[in-house]
Formats: structure tokens, C-alpha cells, sequence
């Protein structure tokens, strides 16, 4: 069975283009290192909820975006050696993302199916 890892973050909408090309990058890297996919979703029905919601989670202001994305990997032990190769690959290094998001309100985790149908 697969594994993995999740995340949920907030874009400013004016950032938004930004943010697709930062990820198309990231996307192909992780490929290219052995993940068996990745997406990237924009929040498009994702209400702010009274107690609980992805906009209330990430802190989302009126002015930015949900992003849900996931990237799939073999197993647990493949995600950790795609993991070090990505940290390590130099079209990822810098901190160019900083003005695209701001990662403290990002929500990421890793995450064993239980069920792929």
C-alpha cells in the first residue's frame, strides 16, 4: 500500500500564478525523485466554517485561496529517501516561496491508506 503526504495552505489570490509555476516546479522534482504523483488543488467550495474548515485551519484572509494538495509515494521508506533527495535538489533551495505563501500557516503531515479503491 502507498503512502502519503498531505497539505493545506493559503495563497494570496494575486499570488496565485506564482504559486501554480512554484509548484509545477516542485511537482516535477518529486517525480523525478521517485514520487508516483502529486496534485495540486485551488479551494473552490471550501466555506468558512463556524468551528472548523481548511480557510479557518491555515488562518485563510478574505484576499487568499485554499491550496489542498498530496503527493503519493511507494511506501513510508521511499517517501523519507524522495524526501532527502528533494531537500537536497538545487532548483528547490532558497526561499522564493516565502513571497509567494506563508509557510507557518501551512498544515502538512504524513499519512498511511488504509483503503485505495
Amino acid at each position: 500500500m502507498s503512502y502519503v503526504d498531505g497539505f493545506i495552505l493559503a495563497v494570496p489570490k494575486e499570488k496565485i500564478e506564482d504559486y501554480k509555476a512554484m509548484a509545477r516546479l516542485a511537482g516535477a522534482v518529486w517525480k523525478e525523485h521517485g514520487a508516483l504523483a502529486t496534485v495540486e488543488a485551488v479551494g473552490d467550495d471550501v466555506p468558512y466554517g463556524e468551528v472548523t474548515s481548511f480557510p479557518r485551519a491555515v488562518q485563510a484572509k478574505d484576499d487568499e485561496v485554499v491550496i489542498f494538495s498530496w503527493i503519493v509515494y511507494a511506501s513510508r521508506e521511499a517517501r523519507d529517501a524522495i524526501n532527502k533527495k528533494v531537500m537536497a535538489d538545487p532548483r528547490l533551495q532558497g526561499d522564493g516561496w516565502k513571497d509567494v505563501f506563508d509557510g507557518k500557516r501551512m498544515i502538512f503531515g504524513g499519512f498511511t491508506p488504509f483503503m485505495e479503491l
